[in-house]
């Protein structure tokens, strides 16, 4: 059996009206709602990984600000059982205004027929958001982590 890593980088945005940027995402036949980033390609660094994927997700430009955590725990991929997952996450903020795309509700959105991937951008009340909010378990920890640091 071969087994492997999976470096995840993500960026959590805050803006002025205290709500946090998620990405609802249909993958594979569910849905998820997750931060905007996505996988480490060889030969690129984190920070590299991050503007790359925001730019590809949400044609945004961003700068990171901080390191909020990398995770410390055994993480199996939701999918598959043989790769073990290592996530990354910044804070980031806008180089410009904010313009991509966001939907109002969750998975307010189609998915064509035999799509595998559909993503969408939507902000969340600060109020509203929690580790409820996110699907994935390592979002989770995130989510409280970022309620308590970055709370009012």
């Amino acid at each position: 059996m071969q087994t492997g890593f999976n470096v995840r980088v993500y960026g959590i945005m805050i803006n002025d009206q205290q709500q946090v940027l998620v990405s609802d995402e249909y993958i594979r036949g569910s849905y998820y709602t997750k931060f905007p980033g996505g996988g480490l390609e060889f030969g690129e660094g984190t920070l590299e990984c991050l503007v790359r994927e925001w730019q590809e997700e949400l044609g945004q430009e961003v700068k990171v600000v901080e390191h909020i955590y990398t995770t410390d725990f055994f993480q199996i991929s939701a999918f598959d059982n043989v790769t073990q997952i290592i996530s990354i996450y910044y804070l980031v903020t806008p180089v410009s205004a904010f313009t991509a795309p966001v939907i109002t509700q969750p998975f307010n959105f189609p998915v064509p027929e035999g799509a595998e991937e559909v993503e969408r951008a939507r902000w969340i009340d600060w109020k509203d958001f929690s580790s409820a909010a996110v699907t994935l378990p390592i979002d989770k920890v995130v989510a409280d982590i970022v309620k308590v640091k970055y709370g009012a």
